[in-house]
């Protein structure tokens, strides 16, 4: 696809990404200042992260932006990707009624979920290989609870914004992306009642897919997307993304995270 002006000729790329990046509104504002700065169109099909990952291993996508650090380091390993490249964080919480009946409220995420189980109350799992179903699952095992997570547990097998819209309707807790709920308008009785804890940390990472593996990928313009959202220029666009005056993302490139 040609850009305007013929200055750039471009062919667009196709990002598989999470659904956060997307439903949080960053690639709304983000993209269009790649553009103005390459010429260069980009196709997002924004899925959880496992199904990003599954797409980006088929060849079916230019460059992958997603945020699960250990699937994305095992996609690197197997050869799909040359490297992973550290570009920005924010955080997990748990949303839930703001009247509490768990009594969650803090800023331990184990503790909240055995409260959580224990109690019975309505939880509602993304259930659909997300990074944020893959971190979920990683606190109800550190809670020895992967095999028992309550009566109330249910699986929706949905994105982050029609999980949360469940959870609103239903009056059940949540865990979801900072960046998603910032966004979310259908919050109804719904509150942040934990957040803070060091293990809700929340890492995104971007890959080029392979052009040796897969010659037909679009290499050269992926790359230029990989190196302008490391750069300064991107990174701040990433920094001045707000919503109410809230940063959603915060960039990190170059760390070791």
């Amino acid at each position: 696809m040609a850009a305007g002006g013929g200055v750039f000729a471009q062919a667009a790329i196709t990002m598989a990404s999470t659904t956060s990046t997307e439903q949080s509104g960053l690639f709304g504002h983000l993209l269009p200042a790649f553009k103005r700065a390459t010429g260069i169109d980009v196709k997002v099909v924004a899925v959880g992260t496992g199904q990003a990952i599954d797409m980006a291993r088929r060849g079916d996508a230019d460059v992958l932006f997603v945020h699960d650090r250990a699937a994305e380091e095992k996609y690197v390993a197997e050869g799909f990707a040359p490297r992973r490249y550290p570009v920005m964080y924010n955080d997990f919480i748990l949303v839930g009624p703001a009247a509490d009946p768990a009594r969650v409220r803090g800023h331990d995420i184990v503790e909240a979920l055995k409260k959580v189980a224990s109690s019975g109350a309505g939880f509602i799992s993304r259930g659909d290989k997300s990074g944020t179903h893959a971190a979920e699952l990683r606190y109800w095992s550190q809670a020895s609870l992967a095999a028992a997570k309550g009566s109330g547990y249910r699986e929706c097998g949905c994105g982050m914004g029609p999980a949360l819209n469940i959870a609103a309707s239903s009056a059940a807790y949540v865990l979801a992306d900072r960046g998603t709920w910032l966004s979310f308008k259908n919050r109804q009785g719904l509150a942040v009642l934990v957040e803070g804890d060091k293990r809700l940390f929340n890492q995104y990472g971007v890959m080029l897919v392979s052009p040796q593996r897969f010659p037909h990928a679009k290499g050269a313009e992926a790359q230029k997307f990989i190196d302008w959202v490391v750069s300064p220029a991107g990174q701040q666009a990433i920094a001045g993304y707000r919503i109410g005056g809230e940063q959603l993302f915060f960039p990190n490139a170059g760390t070791a995270n």
